[in-house]
């Protein structure tokens, strides 16, 4: 997660630099039901609307959540599937709320109505974000249903009349990224809270003609138009929250963006991405999927690190004897390619590296999404892996929940 309005406040209102730190436990997207009223079509979990046999019960899930509270999990941010489709999920969010977790519904907004928005607004969550993906008839194609942008826009306002934080949330395609800045606009008219870019993560292409190339220029013009739009935020004090996910790169382009506008702040923004550190699968980022499945984030579905019915949470996510876990946990990680002899390696992590997986069969290859030019990046085509240390696994003063 690339919390690119914190970096805009730091042009104005400086604060001091430390070294990288990681949460005291990782932030859990936990996919409590796989089921959904929608069929998108960039849905990681493959929902649909029926129901999906073995998953946890509000009692496994009751008893996880006391383990994630015992390893200083700060935030859970509850999904699906649609989880307002769980009978369960307000007993499960009050008790999150309940246990101290900083609580998010992640949802497609079409069930929040009349009949469910007083509900959500007595559970008191932190934070509700709704996907959107371009306007009516672009976000009805990528959800698959007639009337779903209305529907969305619906459960926003619900939100927002009760005086919910809501976010938008859009996933960035070739099909819909010239609606984005229709799509903040639309944020702006709303009095919409946040506002989440989500980088499309299977996508990519390799090293030919990279300057020249379509995704690349779409996602450069896409983040500059962003990154255009938070400084204003900022300059008018309105306290709008951007932020991006799936693509590391997105600092390093911040900075050149700085470089550019205010180089006289270029130094001070470097060292807060550094401090940043980039990519935070497997170390800050978790994911729990519907069957009880751990995996290093959202995007990993196919690789599970074990399971929550046989292992409490908190001894699978410290478990290095599985070799992704071992070299997600690395610091800095072992990559190769562009990536492992990318000058700005301090500031990204390496980027992505469920991407290099799906796109190259390699979870240490060069990142293929990443937009910037071997120039910008200081790559002459040399092949190089760094030299590593081992992440030291995190001692705990274990506490009881």
């Amino acid at each position: 997660m690339f919390r690119l309005s914190q970096f805009m406040r730091e042009l104005d209102h400086p604060t001091a630099i430390g070294p990288h730190r990681d949460l005291p436990g990782p932030v859990v997207i936990w996919n409590l039901i796989r089921r959904c009223n929608l069929t998108c079509k960039h849905c990681y979990s493959i929902s649909a609307d029926k129901d999906f046999s073995g998953e946890l019960s509000t009692d496994e899930i009751y008893a996880v959540m006391d383990d994630l509270k015992y390893f200083h999990v700060p935030v859970l941010i509850l999904s699906g599937g649609e989880p307002l489709l769980r009978p369960d999920i307000f007993d499960i969010s009050r008790r999150a709320k309940q246990m101290g977790f900083y609580t998010g519904l992640s949802s497609n907004g079409t069930l929040i109505d009349q009949s469910m928005i007083g509900e959500i607004t007595d559970i008191g969550y932190d934070y509700v974000g709704i996907s959107i993906d371009g306007l009516r008839e672009t976000h009805d194609v990528f959800r698959r249903k007639e009337g779903a942008f209305e529907a969305s826009l619906k459960g926003v306002r619900l939100c927002k009349e009760r005086g919910i934080k809501v976010g938008l949330r859009f996933t960035m395609t070739q099909d819909n990224v010239h609606e984005l800045p229709d799509l903040l606009d639309l944020m702006d008219r709303e009095g919409v809270d946040k506002f989440y870019l989500s980088h499309l993560n299977y996508a990519g292409r390799g090293n030919h003609n990279r300057k020249d190339d379509a995704l690349h220029l779409m996602t450069r013009k896409a983040m500059t138009l962003l990154f255009d739009r938070a400084y204003d935020y900022q300059q008018k004090g309105e306290d709008i929250e951007i932020v991006t996910g799936n693509n590391d790169a997105d600092g390093v382009f911040l900075l050149q963006w700085v470089h550019n506008r205010f180089p006289e702040k270029a130094h001070h923004i470097h060292a807060k991405l550094v401090q940043w550190g980039g990519n935070a699968s497997g170390v800050n980022v978790a994911n729990i999927d519907n069957l009880g499945n751990v995996h290093p984030d959202t995007m990993w579905w196919h690789h599970d690190l074990g399971n929550v019915r046989t292992r409490p949470f908190s001894d699978i996510w410290m478990d290095t004897s599985d070799p992704l876990m071992a070299g997600l946990k690395l610091r800095p990680r072992q990559v190769g390619g562009r990536c492992g002899s990318c000058r700005h390696f301090d500031i990204c992590g390496g980027n992505t590296r469920v991407r290099a997986d799906q796109i190259c069969g390699d979870p240490w290859a060069e990142d293929p999404a990443c937009y910037l030019t071997d120039q910008e990046i200081g790559y002459d085509g040399s092949e190089r892996r760094l030299t590593v240390t081992p992440f030291s696994a995190r001692k705990r003063n274990r506490k009881s929940a």
